[in-house]
């Protein structure tokens, strides 16, 4: 994939305060990256500056190969953006606000209304596109407004908080639909957010944005692999019994160093020490490596019914929290080791 954002060593200051603090970042064409961060990370000035709607004080900007600060037009004919709160005339129905629109990117009326009624569909607004807009709920606003953002048919779409103020079941649908026009119309997505949990659920990459440095970038998985690299795995394993032969020969694998039955699922044993129940026992097993495959195997040619088996994975709450946890020192000390 080629990039089409790349940003090197970009610096912003407001009076006596860096909103952005040499960052540097790739983000390729037709991928989701999540910029993730507390309120006042400096999300929203690194937006502005990709725009060309903020000049940096130092370091360099290019969007689909051209430099926004000294061509700002030409970048915001191919990309859309989509703001925190977006701003609709409220006493005109939907489908003219995006008809107007289209009108001041000088896209053909008859063209533009088929074009409308299309994206209207896809954001499950056609229901409401002859309803003045100043009608419309909080969900309806924020997916009328990525409607608007695609009216051009740009190549990049960035999304600051599109999920501010939505209630869950309505940024659930916002979050898949975005997924689905991504990979269907294959946009790169830049999407802002300080919505952790739910913003991973699309993101292809993210990065770990804070005080105007960028800490961390990658997929959750390697995030949490490389800095949890040091915690014990934790593997569940769902069984319908577990004799002592077969704890001893979980035991015996390689990296295995504990094996665990909750309280609640010992219940009384058997004559023959063997642990059963009607129910399946949940057994936790600390690893220092993922011996997922060696336990199943060992559940199976003991002639046990394995009902499941998971590995313990880190969402971006633990990887946040663990890069922070020990304050921006402790933050930047991670970011040094871990960012790829």
């Amino acid at each position: 994939m080629d990039t089409v954002i790349d940003i090197q060593e970009l610096t912003k200051s407001y009076h006596d305060t860096r909103a952005v603090d040499r960052l540097s970042l790739q983000i390729r064409r037709g991928e989701i990256f999540g910029l993730l961060g507390p309120n006042g990370a400096g999300k929203s000035t690194t937006i502005l500056m990709l725009l060309g709607l903020s000049e940096p004080d130092s370091g360099s900007i290019s969007v689909l190969g051209i430099n926004p600060t000294r061509e700002p037009i030409p970048v915001k004919r191919r990309v859309g953006y989509l703001p925190d709160d977006v701003g609709f005339y409220e006493d005109r129905t939907g489908m003219e606000n995006l008809m107007l629109t289209a009108r001041l990117n000088r896209i053909p009326d008859d063209q533009a209304r088929g074009r409308a009624m299309e994206l209207l569909e896809q954001v499950g607004l056609t229901h409401a596109a002859h309803k003045k807009t100043g009608a419309y709920s909080r969900g309806m606003r924020q997916r009328l407004g990525l409607a608007d953002v695609l009216m051009k048919s740009p190549e990049i779409i960035i999304l600051d908080e599109p999920t501010l103020g939505i209630d869950p079941t309505g940024m659930e649908e916002l979050l898949r639909l975005i997924r689905k026009l991504s990979r269907e119309q294959g946009l790169t997505v830049l999407l802002s957010s300080h919505q952790l949990h739910q913003v991973q659920q699309i993101c292809d990459r993210v990065g770990l944005f804070v005080r105007g440095r960028l800490l961390a970038e990658g997929d959750v998985g390697s995030l949490s692999r490389t800095l949890f690299a040091d915690d014990p795995i934790m593997i569940t394993a769902e069984l319908d019994k577990l004799a002592p032969e077969l704890r001893d020969a979980i035991g015996s694998i390689p990296g295995v160093h504990q094996i665990e039955v909750p309280p609640a699922e010992s219940g009384p044993a058997e004559s023959n020490d063997t642990l059963t129940r009607d129910l399946p026992i949940q057994v936790l097993i600390r690893a220092d490596r993922d011996c997922s495959p060696e336990i199943a195997r060992t559940v199976v040619n003991a002639g046990v019914r394995l009902f499941s088996l998971n590995r313990q994975q880190h969402g971006l709450d633990e990887i946040y929290h663990r890069y922070f946890a020990g304050g921006e020192d402790h933050g930047r000390t991670n970011a040094a080791k871990h960012t790829g």
